[in-house]
């Protein structure tokens, strides 16, 4: 399943949300979502211990100016990649 995170991690259920999370399901960080993918922070490590695979949108990234704060082990991908992550779920969950 992908699951989309649109908002601050700190102003949802983001444990809820965690919980969700199974293996060969995707994570797609994009809008204010992107601050999860903070180097070195708190979120980042709750996020990387999920069987996820942990995705952030490069063009939400630079819209919010984090480019050198994003952690360097999370995946980003453009928009034709998340089209392809679009693609390879037949059921999507935004949070």
């Amino acid at each position: 399943m992908l699951f989309t995170l649109l908002q601050s991690p700190w102003q949802c259920d983001i444990d809820s949300l965690l919980l969700l999370l199974q293996e060969g399901d995707d994570l797609l960080l994009l809008q204010d979502g992107v601050t999860a993918a903070l180097a070195g922070s708190q979120m980042l490590v709750k996020l990387n211990a999920t069987p996820a695979m942990l995705w952030v949108l490069e063009e939400d990234v630079v819209a919010r100016g984090l480019v050198e704060r994003i952690s360097t082990k999370v995946a980003r991908l453009d928009y034709t990649g998340f089209v392809a992550l679009t693609a390879k779920h037949q059921q999507q969950v935004a949070w």
